[in-house]
């Protein structure tokens, strides 16, 4: 048995493993440092392959953040903007087809593939995977090839167990089967080095995994970001914690290096981003980047040359700084609409990376040449798309198109007009106005005297155009509404007092109480306020009043507000402190639409509720 199928047995032993890492010491986290002005479009030698080595050559497709766009993202309309254009993109079905084409490039070209993600395949899904437990996503992953992929936070929005069993397989404990199939679960493999089981120390599920490439091992690390017990429903992951990227990939990163495995791949679910300029930077361009990736990779073993990352949904390739060399970093944007073309090769002699190359293809739908044709500019991207689906990928979509129609399609109210996420000075949204006023009015039968909605449960914008589905302009589907609102949390009633309700606002802002960024609320009518930005954190919020009477802080309210802010998610911790909970029926979904239903048309919300002066 030669050395690397040797060490790709002991590895899959879990405990031989984790009882090796124990033992190892855990680097301290660096210190953050300022990230860079800009960095280039990335291209990336290491020196190359030692004089007379040979190299593996090789090549990674990755993608991140796909929440189960099956469809694409708002609809065929649906685009990626760059380089000053608009490019149709998305579509299960096309990147299918685009991860067959890219494959079968690399293999003329003699490099080996293996297709990787970062993160958030799943949750915030349309309604065509959400409706299933988004075992369609699952599937779809399976079908197009997928092989490894870090968690992302969004993997948990139903819980750790609901992760586990959707690797592993499964019928849902409560739903089911539903489509009438066994589900089998992920034939990729899930990583989540940091999130570790409270009881065993040890991560959930497998932190690492081994590949083989032309003889020489490529090892892999997955992460999710160390905030994402802050964003997602704390009921989920009360077993469970995050640790901290740089020491935990490090931690792994030692140990592959100690079972010889030298070229090592970081999939992150965290990222950065490009800054906008004129004209549009293009899919692939690194320019004026920041974020929290860069402070991380800084403190990356120098083996970890390549980091995939995801979650803020942006495109990129740079190159950037780590403890001793340079990492390769990469995003491809979101919902399956870029994928990540990286070539690379690796000295045979010293197992470690000699050069990364990388780039973003567009994943074009609806724009052919005629004829088929994969022309591509100078830069290698492609300018059309094939005339032809992928057979396998479709057939698997429309199982789930067909079974989720009857349900998507009904309509269960109207709009006056189109009703946006756009917010004022103060961060008020005429959705969120009409969002936080359906849940009072779903809870008023428990006494319900206001509602707090978080803005980062509202996914996208009420559009009164009449669409596809065939309803008439100004009336609103299912599926549009569950767009809108596609997390199913539940909507919670419980007594917090006046000061609770002062103090929950208080914290909406970056550094009051552990919150890490800031966040408004949304809020019911007949609450009104205003926050002062140069006011001493806690001592924000102004003129807090319900129905024109100041909130009195030792009196008792009724507020409603989904279970997510319940539990203290989004940092919201002072929210988690309130009594006498009381669930209502059902979910936050049907709370919106039971209020768009309930008579005349609803209007934008008028958005007066939050003002703010300097």
């Amino acid at each position: 048995m030669n050395r690397h199928r040797r060490v790709l047995r002991h590895l899959a032993a879990p405990a031989l493993a984790l009882a090796v890492v124990a033992a190892l010491p855990i680097a301290q986290k660096a210190e953050k440092a300022a990230p860079p002005a800009e960095f280039k479009p990335v291209s990336v030698s290491f020196g190359g392959a030692a004089h007379g080595s040979k190299v593996a050559k090789g090549q990674f497709l990755s993608y991140n953040d796909f929440h189960g766009a099956i469809d694409p993202p708002g609809g065929s309309g649906a685009v990626v903007n760059a380089s000053g254009t608009s490019t149709p993109a998305g579509g299960v079905e096309y990147l299918a087809t685009y991860l067959k084409k890219l494959r079968a490039e690399a293999k003329a070209e003699g490099r080996q593939t293996l297709t990787v993600g970062a993160g958030d395949l799943i949750g915030a899904t349309p309604l065509v995977s959400a409706a299933f437990h988004d075992e369609p996503t699952i599937e779809l992953m399976n079908q197009i090839g997928l092989q490894v992929s870090s968690v992302g936070n969004h993997e948990f929005d139903e819980g750790v167990a609901e992760l586990i069993r959707l690797q592993r397989g499964g019928c849902h404990p409560t739903d089911g089967c539903q489509d009438g199939d066994p589900f089998k679960g992920a034939k990729f493999t899930y990583l989540a080095a940091n999130t570790i089981d409270n009881k065993t120390g040890l991560p959930i599920l497998p932190p690492i995994d081994i590949k083989i490439v032309d003889g020489v091992p490529v090892g892999f690390i997955g992460l999710t970001l160390e905030g994402t017990a802050g964003i997602v429903n704390p009921a989920g992951i009360k077993n469970v914690h995050f640790t901290d990227e740089i020491v935990t990939a490090n931690k792994w990163s030692n140990l592959l290096k100690l079972f010889g495995v030298k070229a090592q791949v970081l999939l992150l679910h965290e990222g950065g981003a490009q800054a906008t300029a004129t004209p549009t930077p293009g899919v692939s361009d690194c320019y004026n980047f920041t974020g929290p990736v860069v402070d991380i990779v800084k403190g990356l073993n120098p083996e970890i040359g390549l980091v995939v990352s995801g979650h803020t949904h942006r495109f990129y390739s740079c190159s950037l700084p780590n403890s001793k060399a340079t990492s390769v970093v990469t995003s491809a944007g979101t919902n399956g609409q870029l994928i990540t073309d990286i070539d690379y090769s690796i000295d045979k002699r010293s197992g470690r990376f000699a050069e990364i190359t990388a780039h973003n293809v567009i994943v074009q739908n609806g724009v052919t040449d005629g004829a088929g044709g994969w022309k591509k500019d100078a830069n290698g991207v492609y300018l059309k798309n094939p005339d032809t689906v992928d057979a396998g990928a479709k057939k698997i979509a429309d199982k789930y198109r067909t079974a989720v129609a009857p349900i998507a399609n009904k309509i269960v109210g109207k709009i006056t007009a189109d009703i946006t996420r756009t917010a004022t000075a103060a961060g008020e949204t005429p959705l969120g106005d009409v969002i936080a006023d359906g849940q009072l009015a779903y809870t008023k039968s428990a006494g319900a005297q206001l509602a707090l909605m978080n803005p980062g449960g509202i996914r996208a914008d009420f559009d009164a155009e009449a669409s596809a589905g065939g309803e008439a302009n100004g009336e609103v589907t299912y599926g549009e509404a569950f767009t809108v609102q596609p997390f199913n949390n539940l909507v919670v009633t419980q007594t917090l007092t006046g000061a609770q309700i002062k103090d929950a606002l208080e914290q909406q802002f970056v550094g009051y109480k552990g919150q890490t960024s800031t966040k408004i609320l949304q809020v019911s009518a007949g609450l009104t306020y205003t926050w002062t930005a140069s006011a001493a954190l806690g001592s924000k919020i102004t003129n807090l009043a319900l129905n024109g009477t100041p909130i009195d802080p030792a009196t008792s309210y009724l507020v409603t507000t989904n279970d997510f802010l319940a539990n203290g998610g989004d940092g919201f911790s002072v929210l988690a402190t309130g009594t006498g909970r009381v669930t209502a029926p059902g979910f936050d979904i049907d709370a919106l639409i039971a209020y768009l239903g309930a008579g005349a048309p609803v209007a934008p919300g008028d958005t007066k509720r939050i003002s703010t002066t300097a």
